[in-house]
């Protein structure tokens, strides 16, 4: 059953150009993942610095094997500094 993930960050004041070349470099990695289908991101109207992903993928496994690559680690790695706290994530099933 194909899954959507809510991924937000609440990136720190002045950082979002470095944060746009962060997201850019998540979405390359993702799509050369299998079971990939499509993300989207949002940035919020009142609060810039705060902005979602979403993420589309065939199934639950297919997102939790993109989790676990070497290539998403280091890019969040290399870029937490600029957040504000942690990346919060939630997985929601397609449908009902």
């Amino acid at each position: 059953m194909a899954v959507k993930i809510l991924i937000r960050r609440k990136f720190k004041p002045g950082t979002l150009k470095a944060a746009h070349a962060m997201l850019v470099q998540a979405r390359k990695n993702a799509m050369s993942q299998k079971g990939y289908i499509q993300s989207e991101t949002l940035t919020n109207r009142e609060d810039p610095n705060l902005v979602l992903v979403l993420s589309m993928w065939k199934s639950k496994k297919a997102w939790d094997d993109y989790k676990k690559t070497a290539a998403r680690k280091e890019n969040e790695r290399k870029h937490s500094a600029m957040l504000e706290g942690k990346t919060e994530y939630e997985v929601f099933d397609m449908g009902i």
